[in-house]
């Protein structure tokens, strides 16, 4: 494997930056040191010893699970749009760049959640991973906290989901595989820009969107269920009808058992980046932006609304409308404030997915909401 050369194991010849009397120590809680790999140039990673990490919901969010896990903060796959940015702010770290280079480590998620979940008062309630930073980003062929982090919930009867856009996550096919025998698992990938121009500028520390597409087909042929989010559509650069029933389209061919579109939304850290990268890019479209996010971090509802509208002959050309999960009205949506929902399969569930062997119809695997 291709990242067999990227692990902690041996002495990889890590250039040390500032140790955990720097400054940084007093705004990184638990930093144990930090360092630049050569086998990872440009990026910076500091490993810190956490105190916990199962990390609470709020309760008056919508979401559909109570507690997550992020074994990182700060993401190489750059993504200019994603709405983590602001979460570097607090630990006094650049929003910008050094989102995308200065990669936060919890070196001992794995010892950490083990202690967590083995408390008598826990539950067992559904843990939500890639909530926050992708847990197959490019750290993890370094420092490969994933198996660890799922053997810790499988082994505890805790039911778990995963989202990420990393194709990485196929290194952890058979042991997610096993673990879906033993408690429900939910798989989720995030897929949106079709044009590999536009992907390169907005997504330019990603698998490519026909890698995405084929982390899918691994995904459902290892028999777990896989459903996709077409997301972030981003206004006048990916919501014309013809970009999304490309999207939609080999979405459904790749065997997704669900798919949820999510318009763009812009929460403060993620919205300066982007409104910078548009000025730079697409400079005719800034006002537009400024006019369209101009009360908050979301589309106003007229725009969910017309959104909703362009995906209904979508749905029908790709055999969709009125079968299985129907497009959802945006009042019916089960949202945060952003329009989002959840597609069939990223959810742990006690029913057993369908075999990738025998796929269903289009329209029995595909339930679109906004």
């Amino acid at each position: 494997m291709r990242w067999s050369g990227q692990t902690t194991a041996a002495d990889d010849g890590a250039l040390p930056g500032l140790g955990p009397a720097g400054a940084l120590a007093a705004s990184i809680p638990g930093l144990q040191r930090t360092v630049r790999p050569p086998a990872f140039a440009g990026m910076t990673f500091h490993e810190v010893r956490a105190r916990s990490v199962l990390n609470a919901v709020p309760a008056d969010s919508s979401m559909p699970f109570r507690w997550t896990v992020n074994p990182y903060r700060g993401c190489s796959h750059a993504c200019v749009y994603c709405f983590a940015r602001g979460t570097h702010a607090w630990l006094d770290l650049d929003t910008g760049e050094g989102f995308d280079r200065e990669v936060v480590v919890k070196t001992d998620v794995a010892q950490v959640l083990r202690r967590e979940l083995a408390r008598p008062s826990w539950a067992r309630e559904h843990v939500a991973l890639g909530t926050g930073t992708d847990p197959y980003q490019r750290a993890e062929g370094r420092y490969a906290l994933m198996p660890g982090v799922v053997a810790a919930l499988a082994g505890s009867g805790t039911p778990f989901s995963v989202l990420t856009k990393g194709t990485m996550l196929v290194r952890d096919l058979p042991q997610l595989a096993a673990a879906s025998r033993e408690v429900p698992v939910g798989v989720g990938v995030s897929l949106a820009v079709w044009d590999e121009r536009l992907h390169a500028a907005l997504e330019p520390g990603t698998p490519s969107p026909h890698a995405r597409l084929e982390l899918v087909r691994r995904v459902r042929a290892a028999g777990l269920p896989c459903g996709v989010f077409v997301a972030p559509v981003l206004p006048w650069l990916t919501d014309g009808e013809e970009h999304l029933d490309e999207a939609v389209g080999r979405v459904a061919a790749a065997g997704a058992t669900g798919v949820t579109v999510v318009p763009l939304h812009l929460r403060p850290g993620a919205r300066e980046w982007f409104l910078a990268w548009l000025a730079r890019e697409h400079p005719a479209l800034v006002a537009r932006y400024r006019d369209l996010y101009g009360r908050g971090a979301y589309v106003p509802a007229a725009y969910r609304a017309w959104l909703h509208e362009r995906l209904a002959p979508v749905l029908e050309r790709h055999g969709l409308a009125g079968r299985g999960g129907a497009l959802r009205r945006p009042d019916e949506v089960v949202d945060d404030g952003g329009g989002a929902s959840f597609p069939t399969g990223s959810m742990p569930t006690s029913r057993a997915p369908r075999p990738a062997s025998v796929p269903a119809a289009a329209g029995d695997q595909l339930a679109l909401g906004l």
